[in-house]
């Protein structure tokens, strides 16, 4: 089997491979790891690797395939998953110090979801700590590169998982998404990201980061891999009061169906400083759309512009009470250092266990929640929260999908924003609105980016996102397939 098979691999040619007996669930699984020690040297996006668990889960897939004609359409389908994704017996860090040491004691539901339709997972893929960041810079361990340009981020804070796609290190992968962390690094790397609507998707299993806010969705090459993606893991969880009994069945899009959706333009999201290339990918699909006989009508979401401040209010509240628990003391690292009473000792175990954006988010939260500001600040962002909501509900009674940037730019250069927090905050600034909505929301590269065989393919990836009505994935993902598909 050659490097530029893995290179061509989505879910559903993989599937196709396998009732075709192009090659085995084995031949497969042993390649990638082949090429991850020979590639992930250079992008860092693997935490750990599964290994002999996944090859010898790979052999018995094949046992049970050779007397098998129909199967899932993810069985022996190699996947990385983010390192806040817990899968029982695998490290589950975090990318933290503090959870260094941590072997997760049991399944996330969406793992026992794939595990049950034969998905392989092949590693856990790095990210910013706890999930805070956009660059995969904040990481305790490691930086990822983008495999387009080693010397620019992957985005953040789905950045192991973007790389991994993007590098054709994996044919798929999962990532969690607070306020842009599966479609950002998405966009930088070429790959289709998607957030699904909030409560399609348990998050038992995900450590949390942002409890109202969080949501755990697919990383692939292609639009019609996330549909297949998102179906296996959707729906209730009885471990998770926030899910909901949403049945997604994934089915091949319907033509006229996709002509009758009308994409709304919001004003506010085409600003001034956005980066030319952003600006002319947009104007690429908008016209491509165009072309394709898709209606569009301009739309107005006056309360976008506070998204950015009330999400940095509410999220780091929601952080400062999710990371109390990490104490060093009942799970967690444990300082080396002489301690002089259980006060001295949390605030070691704590001090040397969280790094920088993750403390910088911690005080800002336990600030914000304190006594006399919870008022002035965490209650005053909750209403603009519910105005934010307000405008898509209005916005979604004259059009169907609404159309945007995904980022203000193309990935920056690694360390570019690294000493300026707000200027990486920046990076989110189109995406926190649907996470403070629970909207569904995907990113699609504005055309097919694929690296070449010597990974050097310098052209920048640029996505746009398609943002749909609540439990109305079918609409953007629909339209993604047709914008790939023509």
């Amino acid at each position: 089997m050659s490097n530029s098979l893995l290179k061509n691999l989505t879910i559903k040619r993989f599937h196709q491979g396998l009732l075709n007996k192009e090659f085995s669930v084995f031949e497969v699984a042993k390649e990638f790891f082949s090429y991850i020690k020979q590639e992930d040297k250079k992008i860092n996006a693997y935490l750990s690797l599964n290994e002999e668990s996944s090859l010898k889960q790979a052999k018995k897939l094949d046992s049970v395939l050779a007397k098998s004609k129909e199967f899932h359409f993810l069985t022996g389908v190699p996947l990385a998953v983010k390192d806040n994704i817990l899968i029982e017996g695998l490290p589950a860090t975090a990318a933290s110090r503090i959870l260094e040491n941590y072997i997760a004691s049991y399944d996330a539901t969406v793992i026992r979801k794939l595990k049950e339709a034969g998905a392989i997972f092949i590693g856990k893929t790095n990210l910013d700590e706890f999930a805070m960041g956009s660059s995969t810079e904040n990481s305790a361990f490691k930086k990822t590169y983008n495999p387009f340009d080693l010397e620019r981020v992957p985005g953040g804070s789905s950045g192991g998982s973007a790389a991994a796609v993007a590098a054709h290190l994996a044919v798929a992968a999962l990532g969690s998404d607070t306020g842009g962390s599966i479609r950002q690094p998405a966009a930088f790397c070429g790959a289709v990201g998607l957030k699904p609507t909030y409560g399609s998707v348990s998050r038992y299993g995900l450590i949390a980061m942002a409890s109202s806010l969080d949501q755990i969705g697919p990383i692939t090459k292609t639009v019609e891999d996330a549909a297949i993606l998102f179906e296996a893991i959707a729906g209730y969880d009885e471990f998770d009061a926030t899910s909901v009994d949403y049945n997604f069945k994934f089915t091949a899009f319907n033509l006229a169906e996709v002509r009758n959706l009308k994409i709304g333009i919001p004003k506010e999201y085409f600003i001034e400083g956005l980066d030319k290339k952003v600006v002319q990918g947009i104007e690429e699909v908008i016209s491509k759309f165009k072309n394709l006989k898709i209606k569009f009508k301009e739309i107005s979401l006056p309360y976008t512009k506070y998204a950015l401040s009330v999400y940095y209010i509410i999220m780091p509240a929601e952080v400062s009470a999710n990371l109390a628990r990490y104490d060093g003391i009942r799970y967690g690292r444990k300082t080396d250092s002489p301690f002089n009473d259980l006060t001295d000792l949390y605030m070691k175990n704590r001090g040397e266990g969280f790094g920088l954006e993750t403390k910088r988010r911690i005080l800002l939260g336990s600030f914000v929640l304190s006594t006399g500001y919870y008022e002035a600040y965490y209650t005053k962002a909750q209403k603009v929260r519910q105005l934010i909501k307000n405008d898509f509900d209005e916005a979604f009674k004259e059009v169907d999908v609404i159309l945007t940037p995904v980022t203000p730019t193309v990935a920056f250069k690694i360390g570019e924003k690294s000493n300026d927090p707000l200027q990486m905050y920046l990076s989110d600034i189109f995406t926190i609105p649907a996470n403070l909505a629970g909207l569904p929301a995907i990113s699609i590269p504005v055309r097919q980016y694929c690296l070449n065989n010597d990974n050097k393919q310098k052209e920048l990836p640029v996505g746009f996102q398609l943002i749909g009505k609540h439990f109305h994935e079918v609409d953007i993902l629909n339209l993604g397939q047709f914008y790939e598909k023509n």
